[in-house]
């Protein structure tokens, strides 16, 4: 069968048709707005709910609550104590300097001049008593070995001379004039050999082994060389400080004393010396106060002997010098470990149910061991005491965080 359509039908039919495509591709296009939008709804409300969450942590920072569990408290090593009344020590803290042991340091000098024929101490080195430190090649010091050994040999034959002489005259065979004249010579060289043997004694240079002319310097004692001006081939003379030598096993430490605190200051007393430079300390005993103060500082010299077993403390190094005078009772205190500075407050760190509680306090006096608490913490108070460096690190991140 065949149907016949006219050309104002053909229009009408395809009319209809795109009117369909144009209504079907609207409804497709509303369809993917509408989830679009509901996707976007939804990350809105994704984000709202994390920044109120931050919002709250940052807000618990800015508060000093540091939140931990039992578990992480334990991982951490953090200790608790209760803040409660103390005995603290008036302590009189002294500025100081670790110096040498005098007493037990030496300028080595050859004592002869002479040219440098071997050297074999190094700066630093530590060397034992009589080990030796270099060798010296002495013109003079051959000269007087030389006078030595003559007048040896003139003491020993004078002395066959006096014995002979004195048998004869007691045979009655010479004179007694001859006898006493020999018995002169006889005292006459044995003065010549003991000023001889004395001036080598005095150099330190008796008994030589090898050429006259080879002076051996030897260390006085146990130390280490702390200077050297000595090489080898080097020309020196007689009064040259060519090493210093000192024993570091004690330092000395020297502490200036204003006159308000020489009361605190007695011979005898242990001083806690404590270093400027790192968390080091260590004790010793006052060996002397000086009796004196100076016209320009009106304050005394006073001397700390010092331990020094590991050579930890080196001279020179500036150090803090901690007096106990006295003691007194205190309501509230801590220990020193517990107080952490930032921004030159000072804080402590109080146990609370979340974890810990960050506390500003003011500090009164402390012996190293205990501070006194004047104001922010009540007797009774639990705080973190070792590993309380760590809940400042975390109030720090979390000061950071806030920040961000």
């Amino acid at each position: 069968m065949k149907f016949n359509i006219d050309k104002k039908s053909r229009k009408s039919i395809l009319g209809v048709v795109l009117v369909g495509i144009l209504l079907g591709a609207a409804i497709i296009f509303w369809k993917k707005d509408g989830q679009t939008e509901g996707v976007q709804e939804a990350h809105s409300e994704q984000a709202s709910s994390s920044k109120e969450e931050k919002g709250e942590e940052h807000a618990e920072a800015s508060n000093g609550l540091i939140v931990l569990s039992e578990q992480q408290i334990r991982t951490a090593g953090i200790a608790t104590a209760k803040a409660a009344p103390a005995t603290i020590g008036a302590v009189v803290q002294l500025p100081g300097e670790v110096r040498f042991n005098e007493d037990r340091t030496a300028h080595v000098v050859p004592r002869v001049a002479g040219v440098a024929e071997s050297v074999s101490a190094d700066l630093g080195q530590t060397v034992r008593k009589g080990q030796v430190l270099a060798v010296i090649s002495s013109p003079e010091l051959a000269d007087l070995r030389s006078t030595a050994l003559a007048a040896q040999k003139r003491l020993g034959l004078a002395k066959v001379t006096y014995e002979r002489e004195k048998k004869l005259w007691e045979d009655k065979i010479s004179a007694e004039q001859d006898y006493l004249q020999a018995q002169q010579a006889l005292r006459e060289a044995e003065i010549a050999a003991q000023t001889a043997n004395s001036k080598l004694t005095a150099l330190g240079a008796n008994g030589p082994s090898g050429p006259l002319n080879r002076y051996v310097l030897r260390a006085p004692f146990d130390g280490v060389v702390v200077e050297k001006h000595i090489t080898q081939g080097e020309m020196v003379k007689e009064d040259a400080n060519v090493f210093l030598l000192s024993d570091l096993s004690t330092v000395w430490v020297n502490i200036v004393v204003t006159a308000k605190d020489l009361e605190a200051i007695r011979v005898g007393e242990t001083a806690t010396v404590k270093s400027t430079a790192s968390d080091s300390s260590a004790t010793g005993k006052v060996s002397y106060v000086g009796a004196l103060l100076g016209e320009e500082t009106r304050s005394a010299n006073a001397r700390v002997v010092l331990p020094n077993p590991k050579l930890a403390w080196r001279p020179g190094l500036f150090v803090n010098v901690n007096m106990t005078r006295g003691t007194r009772e205190v309501p509230v205190a801590v220990a020193a470990d517990a107080v952490q500075t930032e921004n030159g407050k000072s804080n402590v760190y109080v146990r609370v149910p979340q974890g810990f509680q960050e506390k500003s306090v003011s500090l009164g006096a402390s012996d190293g061991k205990f501070v006194e608490i004047v104001s922010g913490l009540e007797p009774g108070a639990v705080y973190a005491t070792a590993g309380s460096f760590v809940l400042k690190a975390e109030q720090g991140k979390g000061s950071a965080e806030h920040e961000d």
